[in-house]
């Protein structure tokens, strides 16, 4: 059976791309399940799946955190990645669509879980703000604030993987220099841009809708917005992507893995082994994609 791929909250469950890319379990919050039931489906996966890969938003609630690290103690379980994403809301459905891709893969569950840090370098996701006033996840200038009080005004703002604002009309956004697929999620904001004017400029090769995310307002601050994420949809050149990487295995849990750091236990590789390792690894870049 392929590795489980959990998330806590079913909106960040795309939909798949093809007929073998399995759905992800739904790790609900204490207020909507006891803790007796989460523990019951947590041993239902693990037996089932052999390992879960829970990923989850930074910005969840602290005792829907809690939960997830309450349950792994309580199972006294090395084989329950938790994996929290700095990501937008939308950006965190896809990389979460990509390890479910992932995770039929012939990859071990830790280089699975590894690879989110990876996969993450290769989403660029942000959003069409009218508002940046109460953005407080990219850093925004004190002019733009003043703008932000001009009526009409828009910002394009990109929060992965490197930030950037500009107001709509006085800049563009730099975007990715590989194949993407555009997916677009619209809030209470009217406008275009990001399918007429974005998509071109980054030369996207087909754009998909989806709902927005419910925590996306409280994310970006407003709920006049349209998020994007532009990705790399082709399983094959994920595959390529992970599989280019050196793999390693961790001196603490013993689990193999990707990059400088362990996706289970989370302990980083020793500083001997940093130093032994081939370039093109996390630490010292990533691999640019080919085929894309």
């Amino acid at each position: 059976m392929p590795t489980a791929i959990a998330v806590t909250s079913a909106d960040l469950v795309l939909p798949p791309t093809d007929q073998q890319t399995p759905t992800a379990a739904l790790l609900q919050s204490p207020e909507a399940q006891p803790l007796d039931a989460a523990l019951a489906d947590m041993t239902v996966l693990l037996e089932q799946h052999g390992y879960v890969i829970a990923l989850y938003p930074a910005s969840i609630p602290a005792v829907h955190e809690r939960r997830l690290h309450t349950v792994r103690s309580v199972l006294e379980s090395d084989r329950i990645a938790l994996l929290k994403l700095d990501l937008p809301p939308l950006g965190v459905a896809v990389l979460v669509r990509q390890m479910r891709q992932l995770s039929i893969c012939d990859f071990s569950a830790g280089v699975v879980a590894s690879a989110a840090r990876l996969l993450s370098h290769y989403v660029y996701a942000g959003a069409l703000l009218s508002s940046v006033t109460k953005l407080d996840r990219v850093p925004v200038s004190l002019k733009s604030h003043a703008k932000s009080w001009v009526p009409g005004s828009q910002f394009g703002v990109l929060a992965n993987p490197h930030p950037q604002l500009v107001k709509i009309g006085s800049g563009d956004l730099a975007g990715p220099q590989f194949g993407t697929q555009l997916i677009v999620a619209r809030g209470q904001l009217q406008s275009d841009w990001v399918t007429g004017t974005l998509a071109p400029s980054w030369r996207v090769q087909h754009v998909q809708e989806s709902m927005l995310p419910a925590e996306s307002p409280r994310w970006w601050g407003t709920a006049r917005l349209i998020e994007f994420a532009a990705f790399l949809p082709d399983i094959s050149v994920l595959y390529q992507l992970v599989s280019s990487v050196r793999r390693e295995v961790c001196s603490w849990c013993g689990i193999q893995l990707i990059g400088d750091r362990c996706g289970f236990c989370l302990s980083p590789l020793s500083s001997i082994e940093n130093q032994t390792r081939a370039p093109g690894v996390l630490n010292q870049g990533t691999p640019t994609p080919q085929g894309s």
